[in-house]
């Protein structure tokens, strides 16, 4: 049996273990894969417009990813990040723009949160109730540009030309932005901002009258709060009950009369300040300016 051990290992078959040469099914899977997202990444790259840097003082609601930016009621972009700025005092967005939307990115451009607002008479961005808020943009025409101030509010007159003026007063009462502005009952214009003096002692309101009204305006012009209801109570008269209307009663509001064109009186320019008093005196009420306004 010894002698035999060599001749049955000669005659034993010996292994060859030959290569296949060619790919794995199993690779090509994952290489599809990361071809087809290197493509929607290129895509994506194509299309991405500039990225912006949008500073606001509140910035509630707004997600990264889902907050769109929307301008003429089409998405334009999309905010990608929100965070604190380094002073701890405004709110930091960082967004990108479509390509197609890439004028926006512009000196001038204004950016603003739209949130649902309802006061009397009014109610707006309703439908962010259910889709949460997301930012609109009107276009500038200025140079590129890519950190904005963002708006507080909607700018009422942005799209609209007209006159802007200021009121000095010893308290801001219940103005607040937007609140109406009225000549002889009419609506003519808006609180556009307010805010304290630089000593502090007294508040400064923004008010814009839209341009058909900007003629009633002249430098003699009076100014005074209609804000909450006015009691006058007469010994024989009774009690006498005056409410502007019922959006003053709620937001606040002011409004304003013009003396009988004289020599001096003159027409004002952007920026004008008139005084705003706390009460009209009987004589403003019974002016009749003879002001021709321009047609619709």
């Amino acid at each position: 049996m010894r002698q035999l051990e060599p001749e049955i290992r000669e005659a034993s078959p010996v292994a060859v273990i030959k290569r296949k040469r060619g790919v794995s099914l199993v690779w090509i899977v994952p290489v599809l894969a990361a071809a087809i997202a290197g493509y929607l990444v290129y895509e994506r790259a194509q299309q991405g417009g500039p990225r912006i840097t949008i500073r606001f003082k509140d910035g509630s609601g707004l997600k990264p990813g889902q907050t769109p930016i929307k301008f003429r009621g089409v998405t334009v972009g999309e905010v990608r990040s929100v965070g604190l700025g380094p002073d701890l005092q405004v709110v930091t967005v960082e967004a990108r723009l479509e390509r197609s939307a890439a004028a926006l990115a512009r000196e001038g451009t204004v950016f603003w949160i739209v949130r649902p607002e309802v006061s009397v008479g009014n109610i707006t961005g309703l439908g962010t109730i259910i889709s949460g808020p997301y930012i609109e943009a009107f276009p500038g025409n200025g140079s590129a540009k890519k950190v904005f101030e963002g708006a507080a509010n909607s700018p009422a007159a942005v799209q609209e030309k007209g006159l802007k003026i200021v009121l000095v007063a010893a308290h801001r009462g219940s103005l607040r932005v937007g609140s109406p502005v009225y000549f002889r009952g009419i609506e003519v214009g808006a609180v556009q901002n307010h805010r304290l003096s630089d000593d502090a002692r007294r508040v400064e309101i923004d008010v814009f009258i839209q341009e058909r009204y900007a003629p009633l305006v002249k430098s003699d012009s009076k100014f005074w709060n209609v804000s909450g209801v006015n009691v006058d109570i007469g010994l024989f008269r009774g009690a006498q009950v005056n409410i502007e209307s019922l959006k003053s009663l709620v937001s606040g509001g002011l409004t304003f009369a013009t003396p009988p064109a004289v020599a001096g009186t003159a027409p004002v320019s952007d920026g004008a300040i008139f005084p705003l008093y706390e009460e009209s005196k009987k004589e403003w009420l019974e002016w009749a300016p003879a002001i021709q306004l321009p047609g619709k």
